[in-house]
């Protein structure tokens, strides 16, 4: 029997409008890999030729989640719909997405077209606190600050990880709080500095958060551009620095193992997962390991492919 690859794969590193409308980073979202489960987070524009490039077949699809409403977040959600369900011939997955992504608000139409959400098996909204299970996983909406008034991140509960997606939120302590007992923290933060009009996270808040929160693994995203123009490298090393967590800068196309940062004896699935202790370790240890080399092979094509093209 193969082993069953768990994998969080960026589509996209975009944050602002400037970096997304001129495609400084890509913005097609996060694929997250669970076992036989396939996860597309945020579907903004160019998801599609983002997964071609990188090698994710978006039939493979079992649900979307959009945390809200804004273009670079939900942008090619039909697009993705049309292309895992062959235009609803094959009908198929579970759109679970905030209010005004399926039924606007005051301020959006809803993005979700009505002949997609007939392609679908079911679609879920999901406010703040609310939770819902596909397959041996469940996801837990979380609340959000942001001019979306809807805006809401996820927690995925999963039989090995318990991973947090904070979308796009301002910073309190209440936020902060949600993400506790998250082996992998995914924050978008599109701001190097911390100012008033700060519709999202900025280099500070996100120093605050880690340090509340003590993740085995950060993973920053969602870079404005005045973070791109600093070196998102630099920024996350200075992060790192000040918690003492290990911090990743998200690029374009990068491939994480998320069993390496699990924890054995840490939370659960909401739902309950049991394994017989005997041997446990042995087997996860070398799991990983396996993991680790195929995914590590997928990732070093895809710099080869990088390379060739800057040529």
């Amino acid at each position: 029997m193969g082993v069953k690859i768990s994998a969080i794969i960026f589509l996209g590193t975009g944050g602002d409008t400037y970096v997304v409308g001129k495609q400084i980073r890509a913005s097609g979202g996060i694929i997250l890999q669970i076992n036989e489960n396939q996860f597309h987070i945020d579907p903004g524009p160019g998801s599609l030729l983002m997964a071609k490039e990188v090698g994710v077949n978006l039939r493979a699809n079992t649900a979307l989640f959009v945390s809200h409403n804004h273009l670079n977040h939900c942008n090619d959600v039909n697009a993705v719909i049309d292309a895992m369900t062959y235009a609803g011939f094959d009908k198929k997955g579970v759109l679970i997405a905030n209010n005004t992504v399926v039924n606007g608000s005051q301020s959006y139409r809803p993005i979700l077209q009505e002949y997609y959400k007939n392609c679908l098996e079911r679609y879920i909204v999901l406010n703040a606190g609310q939770k819902v299970g596909i397959n041996e996983v469940e996801i837990m909406a979380l609340k959000a600050r942001h001019s979306e008034e809807n805006a809401i991140g996820f927690k995925f509960f999963t039989p090995q990880f318990t991973l947090s997606y904070s979308g796009d939120t301002k910073y309190n302590a209440e936020i902060a709080d949600q993400y506790q007992n998250s082996n992998i923290l995914i924050l978008n933060v599109p701001y190097l500095k911390k100012e008033k009009d700060n519709d999202g996270l900025s280099k500070e808040d996100a120093v605050k958060i880690i340090n509340a929160v003590k993740p085995r693994l950060a993973i920053i995203t969602h870079f404005g551009m005045d973070f791109v123009k600093a070196d998102p490298l630099y920024e996350i090393r200075e992060i790192q620095k000040e918690t003492s967590c290990q911090v990743i800068a998200a690029k374009d196309g990068m491939v994480v193992n998320p069993l390496s940062y699990s924890v054995e004896q840490g939370q659960r699935t909401l739902i309950g997962f049991k394994e017989e202790k005997r041997g446990v370790h042995v087997r996860f240890e070398e799991k990983v390991k396996e993991v680790d080399e195929i995914l590590e092979e997928k990732q070093t094509s895809l710099e080869e492919a990088e390379d060739k093209e800057f040529q």
